[in-house]
């Protein structure tokens, strides 16, 4: 099964936007707003992650602003008293390094509820940002540059069975010819749908000749 050509760091921002412990609540907003972002990296020293402060992390003061919390909300409700960055951040932040695959980087944002992460060195140096939408990208991909892909990376293979062809429309990938072994077909399947960009996969296989 041919892996992943695409990592993180082919769809990061690579210059991001971030601030420091002291940077001031208002300063954060309108970085917010003029960036069109919906977190910020908080650094430390050369450039070392430590945290990360969102929108979640700033609604607190219009929350509570005028209503008591309730049970379970005075960790969010002390957030509304914060006045700098290194008060309203979430800490550690949850990062992602630039050779992790989309589909990691995916994993993360789902189980963490996240919209943005952080990319980082091995040191926990700042090297971009990744957001949902970065990892849209590969559906920008034409049906051509996947169509191309799939015939080298998969129908190219050694052990690939001969015969076989792909064509690709809107990201769907069918596969078409002869196949007598209908085992292999989950395994194909698998293998095409590996190929990023590809939406779906369907099946136009028959049997050859003669074969049972």
């Amino acid at each position: 099964m041919p892996a992943s050509r695409y990592t993180v760091s082919d769809v990061m921002t690579h210059t991001a936007i971030a601030i420091g412990r002291d940077a001031p609540y208002k300063e954060i907003v309108a970085l917010l707003d003029q960036w069109k972002v919906s977190a910020l990296p908080v650094l430390e020293g050369e450039g070392r992650v430590v945290g990360v402060v969102s929108e979640a992390d700033l609604l607190p003061k219009e929350e509570f602003r005028l209503d008591e919390p309730r049970p379970g909300e005075f960790g969010e409700a002390a957030k509304a008293g914060a006045l700098r960055a290194g008060e309203l951040m979430s800490s550690p932040a949850v990062t992602v390094h630039a050779d992790a695959t989309l589909a990691e980087a995916a994993r993360i944002m789902a189980t963490r509820k996240v919209k943005r992460l952080p990319v980082v060195n091995e040191i926990g140096m700042l090297e971009g940002v990744v957001s949902r939408s970065d990892l849209l990208k590969v559906f920008l991909r034409t049906d051509g540059e996947i169509e191309g892909e799939i015939r080298r990376s998969v129908l190219g293979e050694s052990a690939a069975p001969a015969g076989l062809d792909v064509s690709v429309l809107e990201g769907v990938a069918t596969l078409h010819g002869a196949l007598a072994d209908r085992s292999l077909i989950p395994l194909l399947a698998r293998a095409v749908r590996t190929v990023e960009g590809v939406v779906d996969v369907r099946m136009d296989l028959g049997a050859h000749e003669g074969s049972a």
